[in-house]
């Protein structure tokens, strides 16, 4: 991709309205647009990290039995109130709009009801069972206050799994499962040593639910953390009693502020009785479907990698979720060199950003650091005096002048050691 073709515009400085680290460098880097408090439009570098931040975690979800789908934000009443949670007092944060008929409708705010009501349809036997569906999709949240950028959204999108199996034991198996595949996610987004497995309050079917905190100074919330074992315990649920359970020390134990990337839910049986969604055992017996639900926020994980990683330069992005690998700056009269380059680096599977444009090398460097592409390169017809590029990483302070023929194999090993 050649940056004069590239919808993107740089900016100085941030909206002066925007106050979270994460939506101030996205928009001056070009990656989002801001169009109301809660609500972005992903320009297109943003959507390709968006992108790939959604292909790692399908291809987790699908390598523990998931099926894609996809359902309606639009929200028939009937369902929410057999729960009981179409209840403005129960739900708080419902956004309801009226059809040309009449009909009060809403925007889902999440979707374990919908789901329970589709697969009567579906499942009526021991046969059917387990069932495990997920999707990616915008839900609709009317929050109060949205102050943290792309971490927290009136409208975002939602991976969000639901598990149905026959009973307890079922369910655990693949509970135990999805909490494999989360961490695999976090590891594989780069913010793995930094996500701990958090217990918190579970509701009214399991004594704890599981969160996926990141150490995170613009989190909302605080955990108690043992480093040693790998284990949190959020704040709503600090109590010695609770420690003990969980074997944990009070005296190792360190306060940290972070930010929640995903979680996982024991539902029980709660939805699908709301809502009659039964099977026949192998006795012939009629049973409710037990459920659980499991949640990742792709753009709410984006927003804390920036949190998280971002220094006083810019963006700074793990090379498989970056927009591209290379930033490539040309300088003077290299257009046919720097063109034979792309080529041979796209041969070998490495995503190029061509900065071609007609602007001093000064600016072209400062944007390079701004979207925070994994490997900069400098092809100029000074370093072509002695067949040389020039390549940095974007975490390092110094650049290396390598030879041209060598430029394919050091920049996959430099990607390599991101």
């Amino acid at each position: 991709m050649k940056r004069s073709q590239l919808f993107v515009k740089t900016q100085k400085d941030a909206p002066a309205d925007e106050v979270s680290k994460n939506a101030q460098l996205l928009i001056k880097a070009g990656f989002v647009h801001k169009e109301m408090a809660g609500a972005y439009d992903y320009l297109p570098l943003g959507l390709r990290t968006f992108n790939k931040i959604v292909q790692i975690i399908r291809e987790e979800m699908d390598a523990i039995g998931g099926n894609e789908l996809e359902m309606t934000a639009l929200q028939r009443p009937e369902p929410w109130q057999a729960s009981g949670r179409w209840d403005e007092g129960v739900v708080d944060v419902w956004f309801k709009t009226e059809l040309a008929t009449g009909q009060t409708v809403g925007l889902g705010t999440t979707h374990e009801e919908p789901i329970a009501d589709m697969m009567r349809q579906h499942v009526q036997s021991y046969k059917d069972l387990p069932a495990y569906v997920y999707q990616f999709q915008k839900k609709f949240r009317n929050e109060l206050r949205s102050k943290s950028g792309i971490m927290r959204g009136r409208e975002f999108v939602m991976k969000d799994l639901y598990s149905l199996s026959k009973d307890r034991e079922e369910h655990e198996k693949f509970y135990e499962l999805s909490q494999q595949a989360y961490e695999r996610v976090f590891q594989r987004l780069g913010i793995g040593n930094s996500t701990f497995l958090t217990f918190a309050s579970g509701g009214s079917f399991s004594k704890f639910s599981h969160e996926y905190q990141t150490i995170c100074d613009a989190g909302e919330d605080i955990v108690y953390l043992d480093r040693e074992k790998n284990l949190a315990v959020n704040e709503e649920v600090y109590t010695d009693e609770v420690l003990a359970e969980l074997g944990l020390d009070k005296a190792k134990l360190e306060k940290v502020k972070t930010a929640e990337v995903g979680n996982i839910f024991t539902l029980g049986t709660k939805y699908a009785e709301a809502v009659d969604l039964h099977y026949t055992d192998e006795h012939g017996e009629r049973q409710p479907v037990f459920m659980g639900s499991y949640g990742i926020g792709p753009g709410r994980t984006m927003g804390v990698i920036v949190e998280t990683m971002a220094d006083d330069k810019g963006l700074v992005w793990p090379a498989n979720i970056a927009p591209y690998h290379v930033y490539l700056v040309s300088i003077g009269d290299v257009d046919t060199e720097a063109e034979e380059l792309v080529r041979e680096l796209e041969a070998a599977g490495i995503e190029v950003l061509h900065d071609d444009r007609d602007e001093r090398p000064g600016s072209k460097f400062a944007d390079a650091d701004l979207m925070g592409l994994p490997i900069r390169v400098v092809i100029s017809e000074k370093t072509l005096k002695n067949t040389e590029i020039e390549v940095k990483s974007r975490t390092e302070e110094n650049a290396q002048l390598v030879s041209r023929q060598k430029a394919v194999d050091t920049i996959k090993s430099l990607l390599k050691q991101d």
